[in-house]
């Protein structure tokens, strides 16, 4: 089986654990409900025996991108097709990738030390970072096309636009950024994973920290809704959390921690997370939780998107990557 990158190992995925539970929120009982069948999930097997798809993200043409650990190129899913268009270097953990409106590819290429640009049509374009040693999470595009990136080595967020990095370094001396997204104002989000915090950069480039109820949480991927609201992943705690208005409330996900990784949020608000440990892509709608397990047990979804359908993408590092059609997806 393969490995999750390390900065996930690090906070203890392993094998796969126990059966679902009961999930809380603000104090009220809800129920974890077990949805779908196997059957329902189209997937696509990597060409080659180590390809490891890390990140995935959905362009507004109806294509699906995703980056591939230890490989010298970055995938594309176009037509019911997988394509692989050769990036000229070999990916070390490419956690960081998003679409840009005229449909390239931005992604974190640590090999290269630097933010790469492919085009639709597969030119490359990379724009070289200043630091000898590189660590970076993930990526995000803002509406004003800036790409935005948790960069660790800068010890903070950093912005990439015509060409120029501008730093955001965290004034908090527990740091730790792993997850960025920006929301349609512009306002940028991000998990401090040592700090159990969130990070709130915004448009005038003023940042302020937000600590999390629960201390060791281990917050790690966000996502920003139409409504206002930032949601995020709490590795250790096991738990789906909100921010919206100054005010945090979470969600559990089940007695067992079940891997929690990758958060997207669909055009109709829901919210749909990855479950290693649990083999399983999940949904929290109006507070209820719906699991849908994936055609294979030892599957380990990494990183979920939602295309412009509805239909619900997942990379998966055991060697595939895969989909949950939005008439499957949106079913009670």
């Amino acid at each position: 089986m393969r490995r999750a990158p390390r900065r996930i190992v690090n906070f203890g995925i392993g094998a796969l654990t126990a059966m679902l539970c009961i999930a809380v929120l603000a104090g009220g009982a809800l129920v974890l409900v077990r949805a779908g069948a196997k059957e329902k999930f189209v997937e696509y097997r990597m060409g080659g025996p180590e390809d490891a798809p890390i990140a995935i993200a959905a362009g507004i043409d109806g294509s699906i991108w995703f980056t591939i650990d230890h490989a010298d190129a970055i995938g594309r899913v176009r037509n019911g097709r997988i394509e692989r268009l050769p990036t000229s270097n070999r990916n070390i953990e490419p956690l960081g990738l998003a679409v840009a409106a005229d449909g390239s590819a931005w992604y974190t290429d640590l090999a290269a030390r630097a933010i790469t640009r492919v085009s639709s049509s597969g030119e490359i374009a990379r724009f070289m970072l200043d630091t000898p040693i590189t660590r970076l999470g993930r990526l995000a595009i803002a509406p004003d096309g800036a790409v935005w990136f948790a960069d660790l080595t800068g010890y903070g967020v950093t912005r990439l636009k015509a060409g120029v990095f501008t730093r955001h370094r965290i004034e908090s001396a527990r740091g730790g950024p792993y997850g960025i997204a920006v929301s349609t104002d512009g306002t940028v989000w991000a998990t401090l994973q040592n700090g159990n915090q969130l990070l709130r950069v915004a448009a005038d480039g003023t940042s302020e920290t937000f600590d999390l109820p629960h201390g060791g949480a281990v917050p790690t991927d966000v996502a920003a809704g139409s409504d206002g609201s930032v949601w995020f992943l709490q590795f250790r705690a096991n738990q789906i959390g909100r921010f919206k208005d100054g005010q945090f409330s979470d969600v559990e996900v089940g007695q067992e921690n079940v891997g929690l990784s990758g958060i997207a949020i669909a055009p109709n608000d829901d919210v749909w997370f990855g479950m290693m440990r649990r083999a399983s892509v999940g949904r929290l709608r109006n507070g209820r939780i719906a699991v849908f397990p994936l055609p294979r047990d030892n599957a380990r979804p990494f990183s979920v998107a939602v295309d412009r359908d509805g239909n619900v993408w997942y990379a998966d590092i055991s060697g595939f990557v895969g989909m949950l059609p939005a008439k499957h997806a949106g079913a009670p």
